[in-house]
């Protein structure tokens, strides 16, 4: 019988220590990531003090992140939906 004082190398053909290394890293990165996430509410927040428009600002910062084709393509379609609709 093996001694219950030894570390576990493998179980069921799982590394065990590399298993409990990426789960703890991934926890890590998710408590940064709630901090991040705080940090940017708060931006959010005095923006929206100073007078500017948070949904403005959350649609240029999602136009921000597309290439310029796919950037234009959606400006075409919404474009084409509002002619559609008469607005």
């Amino acid at each position: 019988m093996a001694d219950e004082n030894q570390v576990k190398v493998e179980v069921g053909g799982i590394a065990v220590d590399r298993l409990r290394s990426l789960i703890e890293r991934i926890e890590q990165l998710e408590e940064e990531k709630k901090a991040i996430q705080s940090d940017i509410r708060d931006i959010f927040a005095e923006a929206k003090s100073a007078g500017f428009d948070v949904k403005a600002m959350r649609t240029v910062i999602k136009l921000r992140k597309m290439n310029a084709a796919d950037r234009d393509e959606q400006e075409i379609v919404v474009e084409t939906y509002r002619k559609a609709l008469d607005m």
